[in-house]
């Protein structure tokens, strides 16, 4: 049966207490069972499980990885096989929409670890006590929900705006659980067998899981003389290196520079494939772009000026030239002003997100509209009411008491973060694009320009906005599915409450477990938050515009601003190009500029996944057949369970090496 909705006409011309009486009496199904003990048992335990992954993803590449439509997925095959056996109940449609709902919300909790609070350890070198992160993260996202709830009888009930994300998880959802079961079992298989895959190419690959097995229960170290494991290297040109170092062989150089020294190296890395697939071509080509750009052609030519150098550390130490101090030294700076610009020129070339905003910013006339018919449903606006004030001055608090961000400042920065929020929304709701890195980056400006001596001030309340921002507009994207199939919105929003705490449990121990760890004296130190493994993109970005607003720009080489200029322009080109073409531009100025900061052999792996599925999606374009389903329709499962079953191998490789 074809999902009902309101025509053109309806939703032009009639009231809002019209459409809430017609939802009511034809959509609604207040009989099912929705937020039971086990959907919201079983959202936790995804969430947490997939906040862990999007971390160890967000880690990598700076990307927040969306995981509704996994949750889905593995709800639907894990209940639909319980159920087979005999096991328990099948679960409903809206059961599974609410387990959803907390697994995303869930997964939305890693962007402050990846960007403001990573960030703000970097500049200050501080780390902040895990309970101050989980308070604050806490708090200013239940604020987004607040802030949301208000919206959602605007843009959902009202306007019917349509969330192409969360549409498209209503009528997955729908055709799992009216006929299309078979086709949810396949991309359930597809996602367990290509995890599997990536698990075990992870689980050999992974030199704590090689040393457990090697020297704890095989003993191998004492019978064989061992003294390190042996494990599957992913640094593929490893092997010839090995060789060529001993025997004199050829070493491919860039104007005398070493390319293992530029990061030009061949790694085969499972989650990097999956990342790429979901990324698609255009996105992932433009990251590669910028690599090649500056590992390849810019980084050694600033070599041999001189520009980018060796060094001996304060503490004595010679630091050679690595991908590392490429980004640090030099090309950090033009790859900001890429991703800024381009984000920025983006968000204003959208006139209609602006002008969306201010209209929902009029005040609400429900009463003049007719009763409120869906008052015993809906999370009361009461809430919103007090609740906003309240958890705005207990977010200032917090951000006060634990950065030192001053009163005045905490304060001043709330409206402007509220405005942006329902900019943010209104795009969501729109183009299922959230521009937090663009609307955060006018917060950080903003308060910088106000406290340039605090970097606190800039940073922090930039990450209020991305937090706030993306869980108002995450919960109306989750809202919609649910009012497509008839769900109660107040049990939603006690869901996505409940996704907050499964994903800041679960995430923030993670963050000091990959990217905080403790050394030999079990002392930790923020200078391995970006690491070989870990680039960290998004908070080196997040630095960067601090140290520009703190430092200004006369401290970097000539070079490096020309860099920033060209980089500028191009970025507005590039975006204008592609708005001109309606799309059809391939190169994304923020992905340019991301593929600066990433490592060229993760940009690579990005690459040749997302040409697979590109290649494969154009020789295979028949709906309805086998191959299409594989790689058209499977496009997603397949590359979730390669991020999936290699996150997971290597946060449990990362707990491993600190318990030996």
């Amino acid at each position: 049966m074809p999902l009902l909705q309101l025509t053109d006409e309806q939703t032009r011309s009639w009231t809002r207490a019209q459409k809430d009486r017609w939802w009511l009496d034809n959509v609604y199904r207040g009989d099912m069972a929705q937020l039971t003990l086990r959907s919201g048992l079983t959202g936790f335990l995804l969430g947490g499980v997939l906040a862990a992954t999007a971390l160890y993803i967000g880690g990598k590449t700076g990307i927040s990885i969306g995981v509704g439509l996994t949750s889905v997925i593995l709800a639907f095959a894990i209940f639909r096989t319980l159920a087979g056996v005999g096991l328990v109940r099948d679960m409903t449609i809206l059961e599974n929409n609410c387990t959803q709902s907390i697994a995303t919300a869930a997964g939305y909790m890693i962007t402050p670890l990846i960007s403001s609070l990573a960030a703000y350890m970097l500049v200050t070198g501080r780390i902040v006590p895990w309970w101050q992160m989980v308070v604050w993260t806490v708090v200013i996202s239940i604020l987004g929900v607040l802030v949301a709830f208000p919206m959602k009888r605007r843009f959902i009930n009202e306007d019917q705006l349509p969330f192409p994300e969360g549409r498209a998880c209503g009528v997955v959802l729908d055709s799992l659980y009216t006929g299309h079961a078979d086709e949810g079992m396949f991309k359930a298989r597809l996602l367990a067998l290509s995890g599997g895959l990536a698990a075990f190419y992870q689980f050999i690959a992974s030199d704590g899981w090689m040393k457990l097995v090697q020297f704890k229960l095989l003993r191998m170290d004492r019978w064989a003389g061992m003294q390190e494991p042996w494990h599957f290297i992913e640094r593929l040109d490893s092997y010839y290196y090995l060789y060529a170092d001993k025997l004199g062989w050829w070493i491919p150089r860039i104007l005398g520079t070493d390319v293992r020294q530029l990061g030009l190296r061949f790694t085969l890395d499972a989650a990097m494939l999956g990342v790429g697939g979901l990324m698609g071509i255009r996105v992932a080509t433009s990251c590669m772009l910028g690599a090649v750009l500056n590992y390849a052609v810019l980084a050694p030519i600033m070599i041999q000026r001189g520009e980018i150098r060796e060094y001996t550390s304060p503490a004595g130490v010679l630091i050679p030239i690595s991908r590392g101090e490429i980004v640090n030294q030099w090309a950090l700076w033009w790859a900001v002003t890429m991703m800024v610009v381009g984000s920025l020129v983006g968000l204003l070339a959208k006139p209609e997100l602006f002008t969306g905003a201010l209209k929902s910013l009029r005040r609400d006339s429900t009463q003049s509209r007719g009763p409120d018919v869906l008052g015993h449903i809906e999370l009361p606006l009461w809430m919103s009411f007090v609740g906003v004030p309240v958890f705005s001055v207990l977010g200032a608090w917090v951000t006060h008491a634990f950065f030192g961000v001053p009163w005045l400042l905490a304060f001043v920065s709330l409206p402007l973060i509220f405005v942006l929020t329902v900019i943010c929304t209104n795009s969501m709701a729109l183009t299922s694009w959230t521009p937090t890195g663009a609307l955060s980056k006018i917060t950080q400006f903003t308060m910088g320009a106000i406290d340039r001596a605090n970097p606190a001030s800039n940073l922090i309340p930039a990450g209020m906005t991305a937090e706030i921002a993306s869980n108002a507009a995450n919960l109306l994207s989750d809202i919609k599915p649910g009012y497509m199939l008839g769900a109660k919105p107040r049990q939603q929003a006690i869901g996505h409450v409940i996704g907050i705490f499964a994903g800041a449990l679960t995430a923030t121990p993670l963050f000091f477990l990959l990217f905080l760890p403790p050394d030999a004296s079990g002392q930790r130190s923020v200078s391995t938050i970006v690491s070989d493994q870990f680039a960290m993109p998004a908070a080196l970005q997040w630095k960067g515009v601090a140290d520009i607003i703190a430092k200004g720009v006369s401290g970097l080489p000539v070079s490096a601003l020309v860099a920033m200029a060209v980089a500028a322009a191009a970025a507005v080109v590039f975006e204008v190009l592609r708005m001109r073409t309606n799309g059809r531009f391939p190169i994304s100025a923020v992905a340019v500029g991301l593929g600066v900061v990433l490592p060229p052999e993760s940009c690579f792996a990005m690459w040749l996944g997302a040409m697979l599925f590109w290649w494969m999606g154009r020789k295979k374009p028949a709906p309805g057949t086998r191959d299409h389903a594989l790689w058209v329709d499977g496009c997603e499962p397949i590359c979730a369970g390669l991020i999936s079953g290699a996150a997971l191998i290597g946060i449990g490789n990362a707990i491993v090496n600190v318990l030996m």
